[in-house]
């Protein structure tokens, strides 16, 4: 059988990007569609890959402010001769227009913020100009109107998270599936902590690291900022001396700063959250937003969860975690249930769900989903 995995842009390696590297070792041989791709900053991996890149590709740089023409580009993918087509989707991946007789699959990570959930903190908070503002405000009625429509292409969604599904549901009144994303939990190792904390993520608005920082500088506690983004400018203007930013770093630094922190510390709301299980399959515990993924990944034995996205909620949370000892072992043995192993094994359910014909090699010749007889219509 032919299959098709859309994701949304291949310009970096985040959590999107490692689903899509284990929906690739799921589906060997599926050619990948995507809206920007930059082989450079992407895994080896996903470069060996078969990508089709859009027509907007050249223009990648300025992928932040092509959302309106996205749905064009995306439409105009050729699908023709495909029987199962997966969409990974935090962006407008699916809305992708398969053949009648495939079935399309989307493994959706959230639907978008910047339209939904977080549209009024985008338009008021986030974005400081007044033109695209204006801007924002006149496109978005349509493009809600265009995303809803395009989930209707969609044969059966996933969530990666209870979270997740239950945004799907007041969005698109679509039913999902939860299956967590995949992380090589046996990859991470522990080591004595040293007096630091551990922040991971993109510096964009809604991960809410600008109040953390101000905390952090104004206690003199010591926090390791991992990421790059568009606030990178601000929240440095916001750091003190104890703040230190390092950028994005591979994937053997980051293990690293992981088994030597005391905690990671998640001040926004996570739609799942794969560096918090990265965190607790080193041994270390989470001082997180008790919100979305982290009501799901961490309880009271886990770490520390906080009620408000303010700096008394955080300053208290870290002086919790000093009196607060955590058993590394159960921390580890938690995240095993994130595992690679555990998304294969569920996401092949859903796929021979979708297709009860569906088939599959013996194991020892080959991992590859094949068709034998698709049903019509």
């Amino acid at each position: 059988m032919r299959i098709a995995i859309v994701h949304y842009w291949l310009l970096g390696m985040r959590g999107g990007e490692i689903v899509l590297e284990a929906l690739c070792r799921l589906l060997p041989g599926a050619d990948i569609f995507t809206l920007f791709y930059d082989p450079q900053r992407v895994s080896p991996f996903l470069r060996s890959q078969n990508v089709h890149a859009s027509f907007l590709n050249p223009a990648r740089r300025f992928y932040r402010s092509l959302l309106p023409v996205m749905p064009f580009a995306l439409e105009s993918f050729d699908l023709r001769g495909y029987d199962l087509v997966v969409s990974s989707e935090s962006g407008p991946a699916k809305a992708v227009i398969a053949p009648s007789g495939a079935r399309h699959v989307c493994y959706c990570h959230t639907p978008m913020r910047y339209l939904w959930d977080l549209y009024p903190d985008y338009l008021h908070d986030f974005t400081r100009s007044r033109w695209k503002r204006l801007a924002m405000a006149g496109l978005a009625s349509w493009l809600r109107t265009w995303d809803f429509a395009s989930a209707a292409r969609v044969d059966e969604f996933v969530a990666n998270s209870e979270n997740v599904r239950q945004r799907i549901w007041r969005t698109y009144r679509r039913r999902a599936q939860v299956v967590y994303p995949p992380v090589a939990v046996e990859t991470y190792y522990w080591r004595p902590a040293e007096d630091y904390c551990l922040a991971v993520a993109e510096l964009v608005p809604y991960k809410r690291l600008n109040y953390a920082v101000r905390v952090f500088s104004r206690t003199g506690r010591r926090l390791k900022i991992v990421g790059d983004g568009p606030e990178y400018k601000q929240l440095r203007r916001l750091a003190g001396s104890t703040v230190e930013f390092c950028g994005r770093v591979t994937e053997a630094e980051l293990r690293k700063l992981y088994a030597h922190s005391r905690a990671l510390v998640v001040p926004g709301e996570e739609d799942f959250g794969m560096n918090m299980v990265g965190s607790l399959a080193s041994g270390k515990p989470l001082v997180a937003l008790g919100r979305g993924g982290a009501k799901e990944i961490a309880g009271r034995k886990h770490g520390i969860l906080y009620n408000e996205p303010t700096e008394p909620a955080l300053e208290e949370a870290l002086a919790r975690l000093e009196s607060v000892s955590f058993d590394r072992d159960a921390l580890q043995s938690h995240a095993q249930r994130f595992s690679e192993n555990e998304f294969r094994r569920r996401m092949r359910g859903v796929l021979f769900a979708a297709a009860p014909r569906l088939t599959r090699r013996p194991a020892a010749r080959s991992d590859k989903l094949e068709l034998e007889d698709w049903p019509s219509g």
